[in-house]
């Protein structure tokens, strides 16, 4: 069970099916499928080299597979180009931080909102009249996030000189701004220290449970991963290992002995 206890959720928002995905003669995924239920935090684990950062290159359309489709919203579609992504309500974060180093946590958070910008370059070149008005919106949406997420304090340090785990926060912050239906994450966790892990999941099961944003994470602590997932897809050298709830996957011997390497006899 997750930490949101048993929970109900909505219809099918993204479905993977039948994925495949090589590069030259090295298959990074093969055969792949699952759903994703409005509302749900679904974890992808497997062990290094898996193809969990590849699958989630193919819903926000970096990766573009050979074989299979992705259906989300109800629209079906071999590949797509990550700006419709975005434009559909697809957020992302990254295994590497890519944040603008010598901007601030306010400035870095506020390129989030870019897809919800109208004004043309005119007046956002004027920097006057309906642009200044529709900025003052978007800086207070960004604060409200900066208020969500503790980093008060940090809103105008260049995100360059912040400690790791206060990075991944602002990197985090940048994609709540788009104001995602299906956020991704890429190893949100990864690198932080205890401390930092007990925060970044209570955010993300905050996220979840606040704005009711569907959330895809790629998690290597079992710990995690089993605090706050409703449920978990397994990869194994680009291969789906196992499908099911936090528990039956934890409890799959194929899981115990890829994940942990041991042998069986």
């Amino acid at each position: 069970m997750s930490a949101h206890g048993e929970r109900t959720f909505g219809d099918v928002v993204l479905r993977v099916d039948d994925v495949s995905l090589s590069f030259g003669g090295v298959q990074a995924l093969a055969n792949i499928s699952f759903e994703v239920r409005d509302g749900q935090v679904l974890a992808i684990i497997g062990p290094n080299g898996a193809g969990k950062s590849s699958m989630l290159n193919v819903i926000n359309g970096f990766y573009h597979p050979q074989q299979g489709t992705i259906t989300y919203k109800g629209e079906t579609r071999r590949q797509m180009k990550p700006h419709h992504a975005a434009r559909q309500g697809v957020a992302r974060t990254f295994q590497n931080i890519a944040l603008f180093k010598g901007m601030s946590t306010l400035d870095n958070i506020m390129t989030g909102r870019n897809t919800k910008m109208h004004k043309n370059l005119f007046w956002q070149a004027l920097h006057m009249g309906p642009a200044r008005k529709e900025e003052l919106e978007h800086r207070e949406f960004v604060e409200n996030i900066i208020d969500f997420l503790e980093i008060e304090h940090i809103r105008k340090t260049p995100v360059g000189r912040l400690p790791y785990g206060l990075q991944k926060r602002v990197e985090l912050g940048r994609a709540l701004a788009a104001e995602p239906e299906l956020l991704l994450l890429d190893e949100p966790m990864a690198g932080m220290n205890l401390e930092e892990k007990e925060d970044m999941s209570r955010y993300v099961l905050d996220v979840n449970d606040e704005f009711g944003t569907t959330i895809v994470l790629i998690e290597h602590d079992m710990g995690v991963v089993m605090d706050i997932s409703d449920h978990v897809v397994v990869l194994d050298y680009g291969r789906k290992l196992a499908d099911g709830s936090p528990d039956e996957v934890r409890t799959n011997q194929l899981v115990i002995d890829a994940y942990l390497g041991v042998a069986h006899d």
